[in-house]
């Protein structure tokens, strides 16, 4: 079974800094499109940030600038550097994985919440 696993979201005071994890298990890492999404209740999931398995990356509007995505494909790892953290940033994160090659794939992880505080 394919696992992804998110971690370091917490409570933070605005202009903060978060930086998130997700560890990837069972899968070929390398080979994946890795990505952050956001979700507030009521609204619908938006992405963030995501990285290519080539190390391309492709930003929401609103966080270019505060954002940065990363991978370790050596620890099967995605990060999210958050700075200049904003009340509006308050979400439940999700890590997704998706492989655009054969055999098509598509992960999402539990999620993990990020509170910023004005």
């Amino acid at each position: 079974q394919v696992q992804l696993v998110e971690s370091g979201g917490g409570l933070v005071q605005a202009g903060g800094s978060l930086r998130l994890s997700c560890a990837a298990s069972r899968i070929i890492f390398s080979l994946y499109t890795m990505a952050w999404y956001r979700q507030v209740p009521g609204k619908q999931r938006e992405l963030v940030a995501e990285i290519t398995s080539g190390g391309d990356t492709n930003y929401a509007d609103s966080v270019k600038g505060r954002f940065t995505i990363s991978r370790d494909n050596a620890k099967n790892t995605v990060h999210l550097q958050m700075n200049s953290l904003k009340p509006e940033d308050t979400a439940g994160y999700y890590c997704h994985a998706k492989r655009y090659t054969l055999p098509y794939n598509e992960v999402w992880g539990q999620g993990t919440l990020v509170t910023v505080s004005s």
